[in-house]
């Protein structure tokens, strides 16, 4: 039997880059932190904290050092004594229960002195080339004091508030790429353990939340003395670290297409491996059906309270249940299984279900597709350069291919430009306004390639198709953006979000979870339209007890069983 593709077997990026789709990602074996820990044990990666100089108040330092097989990376945490009415995670905030700093190399007393005048001050201060990421972080101030009370007290603290919450702190930035003075990407990028995208900012959270779990101990200890105990490892394990993610990531996936498309193409590589698959082996099938066991497991911990998010669990416990149903008949026994499996499911599953099944579906196959996390950077700099011999012709069907689409969109309807993107005075951050109610429009920024596409198409009318770009773009300098973007469809077929960022019903937290995913991320939860909860790292297993066997499918929580 020949298998029952086309050549082309990836999803068509009109099917892929809805909105809608992408805001129902999830996290998979490409993931970035996935990959990172599967690096540090296949590695043999050495872990030490050297310094942990915190006082009964909690204020103080610690140093954590991972090495490599060609150099090192230290954590510099800073703890602090922060009084309850200064603790928020909006990102004008002016102070934290904890900030960090990840420091390229092994830092001598002088390094950890210049970044304590430094690091607690986040944006008001400086780090240097010497620093890769910049980051702070609050406690979940209930679960804090409940773990803190119960162990003092001797006792474990209770697992149903441990997986009501899921951590003890949770970041609100985590900087790197060159902010506020820490090292530029071009410096770490050659790095084989840098190569992958955000693995910097990926090994800091990981190393927050040992630092984290450290830091709740001394505190236990320092309350409880002689009858405080440590946390139990399995709990710990459940605990990961939190992140406050608002509209400064949204933007992100619209500047960088390359970049974007990358990732996109990988997933959907390995998507249409599995899918190629002609007969799954029982030990395939078997692992697939202990980790969709222990997905159900995660998703009876996802908890939320916004509506959209509510509406979605609800989705993916029915898709669930459809799912059990397709499997109890020994689905995966027949010819092709997985492509059976998917094709099933476009037509029978929310596109909550179809993403969380594409996702499990690949994680019988490491060796099939892990070594595609090596294609998600961005290595095309002459991508951004504009080649201004093309012919209007070829432009023409580029921008068909990428926005059609949107062509034939009213783009005067009010509701089709309601919003407008623009970045705050105050803290250089991306924001998203309402442009008929706000006088933010001559601020605008070009977050709208849809609308920009729909013009350029519009002002491209009437020139010869034998014309090179270059004399449309003399005349209009005002659409060298969207020439530029659409000459990179060439390269990133996905790089285009297929939906209006500026409408009316645009659900910003659409984008973040699509980034979120890639990173990692588990258990979103939407605060509103504009900004999300997320955890990092829970259930992966602390650097001391990291190997190749637990490194990659610690982001399934354990079964009774």
């Amino acid at each position: 039997m020949n298998a029952p593709f086309t050549n082309n077997r990836w999803r068509p990026p009109e099917t892929v880059m809805r909105l809608k789709r992408l805001g129902s990602l999830h996290q998979c074996r490409l993931s970035f932190m996935r990959v990172l820990t599967r690096r540090m044990a296949s590695e043999k990666w050495q872990f030490s904290r050297a310094v942990f100089d915190v006082d009964t108040r909690g204020v103080g330092h610690a140093v954590y050092t991972a090495t490599g097989p060609e150099r090192s990376y230290s954590l510099v945490a800073f703890a602090h004594d922060l009084p309850p009415e200064q603790r928020s995670d909006r990102v004008i905030a002016e102070a934290w229960d904890a900030t960090f700093a990840l420091f390229d190399g092994v830092p001598t007393q002088a390094d950890v002195d210049r970044l304590s005048q430094n690091v607690p001050l986040q944006e008001a201060g400086r780090v240097s080339e010497r620093e890769l990421t910049l980051s702070r972080a609050n406690r979940s101030v209930r679960l804090w004091t409940h773990v803190v009370d119960a162990l003092a007290s001797g006792r474990q603290p209770d697992i149903a508030q441990i997986d009501d919450v899921g951590y003890l702190m949770r970041t609100t930035a985590v900087y790197g790429s060159g902010k506020f003075g820490a090292a530029d990407r071009d410096v770490i990028a050659d790095r084989p353990e840098m190569h992958g995208p955000f693995q910097a900012e990926m090994l800091t959270v990981y190393f927050i939340r040992t630092f984290v779990r450290d830091l709740v101990q001394h505190m236990a200890q320092n309350q409880g003395g002689d009858a405080a105990v440590a946390l139990d490892p399995a709990i710990a394990r459940r605990l990961g670290i939190g992140n406050s993610t608002g509209l400064g990531m949204a933007p992100y996936l619209v500047n960088h297409p390359v970049l974007f498309n990358n990732w996109i193409a990988a997933r959907e590589e390995a998507i249409a491996r599995v899918r190629a698959i002609q007969r799954a082996s029982a030990v395939e099938i078997s692992v697939f059906e202990k980790l969709l066991n222990r997905a159900e497991l995660s998703i009876t911990r996802w908890r939320s309270a916004h509506v959209a998010q509510l509406q979605k669990l609800a989705d993916l416990r029915t898709d669930l249940q459809a799912l059990r149903t397709y499997l109890a008949d020994n689905a995966l026994t027949s010819d092709y299984p997985w492509d059976r499996l998917h094709v099933w499911a476009e037509s029978a599953l929310n596109e909550e279900g179809q993403e969380f099944l594409a996702s499990l579906m690949l994680e019988p196959y490491g060796e099939l597709i892990d070594g595609l996390a090596h294609c998600m950077s961005d290595t095309n700099a002459d991508a951004f350069r504009i080649d201004g011999a093309m012919s209007v012709r070829e432009v023409r069907a580029l921008l068909e291919a990428s926005f059609g689409w949107a062509r034939d969109m009213d783009w005067s309807a009010r509701k089709n430009i309601a919003r407008a993107w623009y970045t705050s005075e105050e803290k250089l951050e991306p924001r998203l306004g309402e442009r008929f109610e706000e006088p933010i429009a001559e601020y605008e920024q070009p977050l709208a390639p849809a609308r920009d596409a729909a013009l350029a198409m519009r002002a491209l009318e009437g020139w010869s198709d034998t014309v090179p770009i270059a004399e449309f773009l003399l005349e209009h300098a005002e659409h060298r953006h969207t020439i530029r973007r659409a000459q990179m469809h060439r390269v990133a077929p996905y790089g285009e979000i297929h939906d209006n960022t500026i409408g009316a019903d645009v659900l910003p937290i659409d984008m973040l979870r699509a980034k979120l995913s890639f990173f990692g991320a588990t258990h979103f939860d939407p605060r509103s339209d504009r900004w999300v909860r997320i955890c990092m790292y829970a259930g992966a297993p602390y650097p001391e007890d990291l190997t190749p066997e637990n490194a990659d499918l610690w982001v399934y929580p354990e079964t009774a069983s």
